[in-house]
């Protein structure tokens, strides 16, 4: 329990008070009516689908104590107490912050934005703070992780209520860092508001969202904010091979900057605050690099193919000298470090004569650099074979597009149903067709039958990418959630084509 007048005190923009004012201490904060328990505090925030304030009667029959809000109710309750203030999002941020003791201000909290690579790269540094002795927990797409638990979430960065619940866990497990992958909606909504990080990270910048942030130029401007939330001695480490970098930096003076590239001409950079990684070998189980940095050099085994990864690992590697640990340490630790599920995650063959690679490229960008990757480490005279779809309900103009780049980087594809959502899977596939020109190609809406036809007509040598869905255990198909796992489906596939060969070839 927390004191109610100890939460109002730290909220922000407090307009004035009503209602029952002997009302002691709250049992917890939510702006979510269905999870009201007995004596929580309820904030109404006005959201896209529905305004929390069409609830407060609600979430008061189900035991809410107090309401912080942006108006009153036509009638309020005597035996309530409600708090008016300006904003009611930020008013969500204090109070959590206060409830759960400033578990935030107590841990050191690392962020990681971006369209591509969050996950992989807030992923690969928790796993190099809990082997350099720094016990971090993670928060990103689909997961928390503390210690050896893990929590499923339903958002990349949750609400407030639910992230400062979380940091409150993680210091009570010991955790001394919190690492969380920072997304665009996330810092426009103010689900972070109040956080201090002491590093930020960014990895790029493609479209994606443009539903929600109606430009690039929004877009950009939102993943820039988290950069605007460091510490006075924070830092932030960026992708200077992005072409946004330098303006995702630009707010920062030059000795809180550390650029990354592994391209062969880095954008311009203070060669002070330089770490570059020039890849000397790359096969599908992983990739070779030497990282130079501040005059020194050393070797940095990367356990995921592609340049991208080299650079999520350079990126891990630049954040964690930042943070003043052994280098060789580092790399060490990252090199032990483990694989992403859904991230250029490899399933192969029983007899390892066939490889596919599940992966969560559903981006243009995404689906590009994996297929580029596969591409260069595709033996000659093998086939690189593509299966992919895009979401329903989201950005409409990257479907063409993303058709566009399977036919000219993949020797197959097939189309298929991502997650449609509530929308019909056969538009989707004939928007996704409108960028292929004519080009051959499979179309099975069905997911499972494509996985099933792709996976058949492999022969030794060649590489598969089922992309999309990554680390995903569900398809959203008309309102429902159905299990669906693409590493499950292909897993069985592959082990069913061998057994069925090996059948044949006894005949």
């Amino acid at each position: 329990m927390a004191q109610l007048d100890e939460i109002i005190a730290g909220i922000g923009g407090v307009l004035g008070s009503r209602g029952d004012g002997s009302v002691p201490s709250v049992t917890g904060v939510t702006c979510d009516s269905r999870e009201v328990v007995q004596g929580a505090l309820f904030v109404a925030v006005r959201g896209f689908r529905t305004d929390g304030h069409r609830h407060i009667d609600g979430a008061i029959d189900a035991g809410a104590v107090a309401v912080v809000c942006e108006e009153y109710p036509p009638l309020c309750s005597p035996s309530v107490r409600y708090v008016l203030v300006k904003d009611a999002r930020k008013a969500l941020a204090d109070a959590s912050r206060i409830f759960y003791g400033n578990a935030s201000d107590q841990l050191m909290i690392i962020g990681v934005t971006g369209t591509n690579g969050k996950t992989t790269t807030s992923r690969l540094i928790t796993s190099m703070l809990n082997a350099a002795g720094v016990p971090a927990g993670y928060i990103g797409t689909g997961l928390c992780r503390i210690g050896s638990r893990d929590i499923e979430l339903e958002r990349t960065t949750p609400e407030a209520s639910g992230l400062h619940g979380l940091f409150r866990q993680m210091l009570d497990a010991g955790c001394r860092a919190a690492v969380m992958e920072v997304s665009s909606h996330a810092l426009v909504l103010d689900r972070v508001h109040g956080i201090r990080f002491r590093a930020g990270v960014f990895t790029n910048l493609t479209p994606e969202h443009l539903d929600f942030h109606e430009s690039m130029e929004q877009y950009a401007e939102a993943k820039r904010m988290l950069f605007d939330r460091l510490t006075d001695d924070g830092f932030g480490v960026f992708n200077y091979d992005d072409p946004q970098a330098a303006f995702m930096a630009g707010k920062l003076p030059s000795d809180r900057v550390f650029c990354c590239s592994v391209a062969d001409e880095a954008r311009v950079c203070d060669p002070d605050r330089r770490f570059t990684a020039e890849i000397s070998g790359m096969t599908v189980e992983g990739s070779l690099a030497m990282v130079s940095f501040f005059g020194k050099r050393l070797p940095m085994t990367v356990f995921l193919p592609g340049a991208f990864n080299v650079m999520n690992m350079l990126e891990a590697f630049a954040a964690g000298v930042g943070l003043g640990l052994d280098p060789e340490a580092l790399l060490k630790g990252l090199a032990g470090a483990d694989a992403v599920d859904g991230r250029m995650e490899r399933v192969w063959s029983p007899d390892r004569s066939r490889c596919a690679v599940v992966d969560y490229a559903h981006t243009p960008d995404a689906l590009q650099k994996s297929l580029e990757t596969l591409r260069a480490i595709t033996p000659s005279g093998s086939n690189l074979v593509v299966v992919f779809g895009c979401g329903g309900n989201r950005d409409r103009q990257k479907r063409p597009e993303m058709g566009r780049i399977a036919v000219e980087l993949a020797d197959r594809v097939i189309l298929t149903s991502d997650n449609p959502r509530d929308e019909d899977p056969e538009s989707i596939l004939d928007e996704i067709e409108a960028g292929m020109k004519g080009r051959d190609h499979l179309r099975i809406a069905d997911r499972e039958t494509a996985i099933r036809r792709a996976v058949f007509d492999l022969v030794q040598g060649d590489i598969l990418l089922v992309a999309g869905k990554g680390h995903e255990q569900y398809q959203e198909v008309g309102g429902r959630k159905l299990h669906f796992s693409d590493r499950e489906t292909l897993a069985a596939c592959l082990e069913n084509r061998q057994s069925a060969t090996e059948v044949k070839e006894q005949l």
